[in-house]
């Protein structure tokens, strides 16, 4: 996959509405093919998603304590 390649697949998904992207290069899969794994939630180690402490969901990517 070229430099260009990539970009172009981070915008079809950004424009698709994903909001956050985690890209894997593998040599399972043919060349020029994109899989879709999806996980629901917002649970990264130490956040306060993950240790239940959320109290302003309007503000997901702020600390609160």
């Amino acid at each position: 996959m070229t430099e260009e390649e990539l970009i172009a697949m981070i915008d079809r998904q950004m424009n698709g509405g994903v909001s956050r992207l985690k890209v894997e290069f593998t040599e399972e899969l043919p060349p020029d093919t994109e899989k879709k794994a999806y996980h629901h939630g917002r649970c990264d180690v130490g956040s306060p998603w993950a240790k239940g402490t959320v109290t302003n969901c309007d503000a997901i990517d702020e600390v609160i304590e």
